[in-house]
Order: structure tokens, then C-alpha cells, then sequence
């Protein structure tokens, strides 16, 4: 049986504070957000992950969402030099988590790069030219990559804060996507299963073995997602969803 590992982090007292890019600042319970997050979790652990979880940081507000610090293949690790400059702290701890598991790489300046902007697809990997992410960091994880065999393409994003706000692969060569926020053509040859037009926001999920981690709050999208014979297992983030979080966003999911 496939074993795998969720690296995840404790929220931040100071998460109020967070970096926003798309979206107005609203008050986050903490909380409210901790049990949420205590929930996600448990899920992972459900869903038959071994669970890692790292302290929070009390001085880095967006550290719970470890995605964006960290890309985990079978071959290697990769730590990202992050596009917000407040967010660069947050990978000492994060590489220090991986190093029992994978070598490690690093993205070097002036390479930006958030794991939030990576879409694995197989041996391909679609790259979000965002504001967080630059042609320099897509240029980084070629040189890096193209050695294992991976092909790394580039895709614009501006209208959402990552690739994976606008897209994510769901299984079975498919994914799923917001056409309003990514260019749909970019992706030949996958299946497109397309959000419900009310829930602009409802194209990030995670999936783990035969089961799609997905936001509850998004019930119109995951009724698109049953009828298509996935198996969604709904959590509650909408404290996290004040900081621009989602559900790839809080963990680093890889196989042991």
C-alpha cells in the first residue's frame, strides 16, 4: 500500500496579519480557525496520511499554509524562494522538516516561487506566472527538473493569486478549473471538469488516494464533482479562506 506523508503546520496567532493579494481584509477567528484547521488534520490522518506537525510561527502569518514554501517529488525536494518577501522565513523550518525524506534544491534569487503557482500532472508541471511567481523561478525549476524527466510549462495568472486558485488535478486526467482565471488550452490532452458559475473560488481541492478533500463551503461544484463519480470528503477552511488559504495550501503531501 502507497504510504504517505502530510507535512503540516499550526496557524499562526499573528495570521490576522496575513499577506492578501485578490481579496479584502475581513476579521479570521482564531480560534475558529485552529479547530478548522485541527479538523483538516484529521482528515489527512483519516484518509490514511501519516501527519507531521510542525509549531506555529508566531511571527510569520502565512506560515500555516507550508504548500507555498516546498515542492515534494519522488526524486527530490525543492525549497521555493517565495514571491512575498514576508513569506521567505517560512523555509528554514519547512527544509529542515523534509531533509529525512528527500535531497534537497533550492530556487535562488532573484527566482520567486510559490508552491501554490506548481500543478503536477504526471511528468508534466504547469507553472502560474504570477504575482508571486517569475520567469526566473520557472527558469529554476526547469534546471532543476528537466534532469528527473519532467517537462515544465508556463502559464500566465492575474486574475487570482496562484495557478492552483484557478485549476487543480482532481484524478483520472482530470481537473479541475475556473476557465475566467486560467487559460483553458493550456492543458491538451486532460479532462476539464468545469466549477459551477457561482463559486468562482471552488477549483481547489486536494486529492489523496480514491478521496477529493474540497471546501464545504462550495456545495453547487462538489455536486459537479460527485456526479462524476469522485468521492469528495468536505472540510470547513472559511476562516483560512480570509487569508487567501484553500485546501492544497495546508499541507505538503507526498509519498513516503
Amino acid at each position: 500500500m502507497q504510504m504517505l506523508t502530510a507535512i503540516t503546520r499550526e496557524i499562526s496567532p499573528a495570521i490576522a496579519r496575513c499577506a492578501l493579494t485578490h481579496i479584502e481584509r475581513q476579521p479570521i477567528d482564531y480560534e475558529l480557525a485552529c479547530a478548522q484547521h485541527r479538523a483538516y488534520v484529521q482528515c489527512l490522518n483519516h484518509l490514511g496520511c501519516e501527519v507531521v506537525t510542525l509549531p506555529a510561527e508566531p511571527d510569520l502569518p502565512d506560515s500555516v499554509f507550508v504548500e507555498d514554501a516546498a515542492i515534494v517529488l519522488d526524486e527530490v525536494a525543492i525549497i521555493t524562494r517565495p514571491g512575498h518577501e514576508m513569506r521567505r522565513s517560512e523555509t528554514p523550518s519547512i527544509e529542515e522538516a523534509l531533509q529525512p525524506y528527500r535531497p534537497i534544491e533550492r530556487i535562488d534569487a532573484p527566482a520567486t516561487l510559490d508552491g501554490g503557482d506548481v500543478l503536477i500532472v504526471g511528468r508534466t508541471i504547469y507553472v502560474g506566472l504570477s504575482q508571486r511567481t517569475n520567469e526566473a523561478g520557472l527558469a529554476d525549476l526547469h534546471r532543476i527538473l528537466a534532469p528527473h524527466g519532467y517537462t515544465i510549462r508556463g502559464l500566465p495568472i492575474d486574475a487570482c493569486l496562484h495557478l492552483k486558485s484557478a485549476c487543480t488535478h482532481v484524478g483520472r486526467k482530470t481537473l479541475l478549473i475556473n476557465r475566467q482565471w486560467v487559460d483553458a488550452g493550456a492543458f491538451a490532452g486532460l479532462d476539464l471538469l468545469d466549477i459551477n458559475e457561482d463559486e468562482p473560488d471552488a477549483a481547489n481541492a486536494l486529492p489523496i488516494g480514491d478521496a477529493i478533500v474540497y471546501p464545504a463551503a462550495f456545495t453547487k461544484t462538489r455536486r459537479c464533482l460527485e456526479d462524476k463519480g469522485f468521492k469528495v470528503v468536505p472540510v470547513d477552511l472559511s476562516e483560512l479562506a480570509k487569508a487567501e488559504g484553500a485546501v492544497t495550501c495546508c499541507s505538503l503531501i507526498f509519498r513516503s
